[in-house]
């Protein structure tokens, strides 16, 4: 109670500035009923309704709202209005209509800048654009102005937007400039923002520029828009120009680093966030570190990373348990990640899934399956890996079986399980299987990635029905964004002989914005070796590098076997001769095919010696060049090369068929 003396009322106003619990508020509530000041004195009926206000929305919201309503309107004023906006705008998106309605019936002269700027701020942050701009629009139509935290929440509003555009931000930023608030530090920060969402790089670095002050959160705004844009040379240079660099300023670089790939970079910028902020870093920004460790086996970097994680307690939690393992895994070190395995939340999946990809990295199949077979549970994830495993190391029979496994179970495949099966298909199933694969992904309305399609077009190319890869392709060449799907109709279509329409379709991928890569160019050298088209085959392999790509060792073989079969032997052992590696199996193999339909026989020697120094036990190349010898009438040569083959006992393996039994 009061002191002697002391006014009601004012007791009334500091005692409910106070109260923090419902139930004292309610006690404040009903002494100021009682004594009449909640109807007569408006300064004490606003504090009530700011008391209810200030409470969490699960507690105070309604007895708010019931205050609000049993006030007459004309004691309503605009402290009351904006006092249960405010609560309707910090309780959710779910209660912003009743704040726009509330708005609404708010008279012209009852609307204030402060009752605009509530709604406009609440709608943005729960990503009502349209909304925000439109009740902001309502506001310059009144001769109400905008405040700096009005026009702050408006360009929130824009750079959350779906259809943002640097015209839209344009327009909030001459306002601010218009009504004098382009100087305010809060207005400055969210424009560099909102013009760096928009990709409009220039205006938001001179925006940053023109502001008279800048705070941390600006520089690390104008530091996001480059690192989201990829200019990681212009965000190191404005990184260490920031002042006063917090954890924010620092976990922004190094995410740029490892989302650049810049392992390095991002390991050196840690160590001196670490110095310079004395903290280590969330578990989330640990964890990045080490899968970009993972992802360049450095070892070093990640075993410290993880020394981090044990000194921080991060490793309570299941999603660092599993990065761990992978990275073990990724580094060729089972045996750490078995023993992190171990010492992981078994009831986890994310742990099961990434010792299993491990072991599969490392072609240890069976172990693999071992632990599949005894896991608690498994996701999706589990029953993808491992069919992604079987396919890899070269069992889509295993593969197949495990796919029907998991229908039967009755888990439904997404796109990554899809794609291994087609693998598996393609290389070991039956037209039929996936065509019920292209069925199912059809019927379940499953959006045809370019991963799906390329792998539809391979299978069906593979198991030979290409018209159906070529129906396939023209039906949906029009959504590709990437190269795969254009790599897969080329390739197909060069194996099934069909150079013209190869070449023809790597024509029209040149008129698309989609740039060809190595396996395009695999697959037109293909096509231009089956036609015998030598000219053509030079031309593409020496336009490889105004692609930025540098022929391998496929694409040289492509070359030599087209020079080969065309005839020009010297041409192809000088391209051999000049190849920055050393030729492979195939390339020989090539030669020695080219030589003996040519009658070369010293080519042929040359290419069969260097098939021994590959491959001693490549008897194929023996049976060649006997060939090659009985062509020439050295039968000599024929015997001594035939007694060779019968004094090393190479096994002639005997014929099988998979239909005819």
């Amino acid at each position: 109670m009061p002191a002697a003396g002391a006014p009601l009322a004012v007791f009334l106003v500091a005692s409910l500035k106070r109260a923090a619990r419902l139930r004292c508020g309610e006690q404040l509530h009903a002494l100021a009923a009682k004594s009449g000041l909640l109807a007569s004195n408006a300064f004490v009926r606003n504090s009530v309704l700011a008391s209810y206000s200030r409470l969490p929305a699960s507690l105070g919201l309604d007895p708010a709202h019931q205050l609000f309503d049993e006030t007459p309107p004309p004691l309503r004023d605009a402290a009351a209005r904006n006092t249960l906006l405010a609560a309707l705008a910090r309780a959710g998106a779910h209660h912003l209509d009743r704040a726009e309605v509330l708005l609404a019936e708010m008279g012209p002269g009852q609307r204030d800048a402060v009752s605009y700027t509530t709604v406009v701020t609440g709608l943005a942050r729960a990503g009502r654009v349209g909304r925000a701009v439109a009740v902001f629009r309502g506001m310059l139509r009144e001769p109400v102005p905008p405040n700096e935290v009005t026009l702050a929440g408006v360009i929130t509003a824009l750079a959350l937007a779906c259809h943002r555009t640097p015209a839209s931000v344009g327009m909030v930023h001459g306002i601010a400039v218009r009504r004098g608030l382009d100087g305010f530090v809060v207005v400055g920060t969210n424009l560099v923002h909102a013009y760096a969402a928009v990709s409009d790089l220039a205006c938001a670095r001179a925006v940053f520029d023109g502001m008279p002050d800048q705070n941390t959160v600006t520089w690390n705004a104008m530091l996001n828009g480059y690192i989201k844009a990829g200019m990681m040379d212009m965000a190191a240079e404005l990184f260490w120009r920031i002042q006063e660099r917090d954890v924010v300023s620092w976990s922004t670089m190094i995410r740029g680093y490892i989302h650049a790939d810049r392992l390095p970079e991002a390991i050196k910028a840690y160590v001196l966030m670490v110095g310079e902020v004395d903290a280590n870093g969330s578990e989330v920004l640990l964890v990045d570190l080490v899968k970009v460790c993972a992802r360049h086996s450095a070892v070093a970097q990640g075993q410290q990373l993880h020394t981090v994680i044990l000194k921080n307690g991060f490793d309570a939690h299941s999603f660092v348990q599993a990065t761990l393992i992978h990275f073990y895994g990724c580094c060729g070190l089972i045996g750490l990640a078995q023993m992190q395995f171990r010492l992981s939340d078994k009831s986890h999946v994310a742990s099961w899934n990434a010792l299993m990809a491990a072991l599969l990295r490392r072609d240890l199949v069976h172990e693999a399956r071992q632990l599949f077979d005894g896991m608690p549970e498994r996701d999706i994830i589990s029953w993808s890996t491992l069919i992604s495993g079987y396919v890899q190391s070269g069992h889509p029979d295993m593969a197949l079986q495990l796919f029907c496994s998991m229908r039967s179970a009755g888990v439904e495949p997404n796109e990554v399980t899809l794609a291994s099966a087609l693998s598996a298909v393609a290389y070991a199933g039956t037209l039929d299987q996936g065509r019920w694969i292209h069925d199912y992904i059809i019927n379940r309305s499953i959006r045809l990635t370019d991963s799906l399609s390329a792998g539809l077009i391979d299978m069906y190319a593979k198991r030979g029905s290409i018209a159906d890869a070529v129906q396939l392709f023209n039906h949906i060449y029009d959504q590709f964004s990437s190269v795969s799907p254009w790599n897969a109709m080329i390739c197909s279509l060069a194996i099934h002989g069909h150079a013209h329409m190869s070449l023809d379709l790597f024509s029209q991928l040149l008129g698309t914005k989609i740039k060809p890569d190595s396996i395009t160019f695999v697959g037109v050298l293909n096509a231009c070796c089956h036609a015998g088209m030598v000219a053509e085959g030079k031309h593409h392999f020496g336009s490889m590098r105004e692609f930025g790509i540098q022929p391998t060792i496929k694409h040289y073989g492509c070359m030599v076997d087209l020079l080969g079969r065309a005839g020009y032997l010297e041409e192809a052992e000088q391209l051999v001769a000049m190849m920055p590696m050393k030729a492979d199996v195939v390339i020989w193999g090539s030669i020695l095919s080219a030589a003996r339909a040519q009658g070369n026989v010293a080519l042929g020697e040359k290419a069969a010696q260097e098939l021994a120094k590959l491959d001693q036990s490549h008897g194929a190349s023996k049976v060649t060049l006997s060939n090659i010898y009985a062509d020439a009438g050295r039968w000599s040569n024929v015997s001594v090369v035939r007694q060779e083959l019968h004094d090393e006992n190479f096994e002639r393996l005997t014929g099988s068929s998979g239909i005819v039994r």
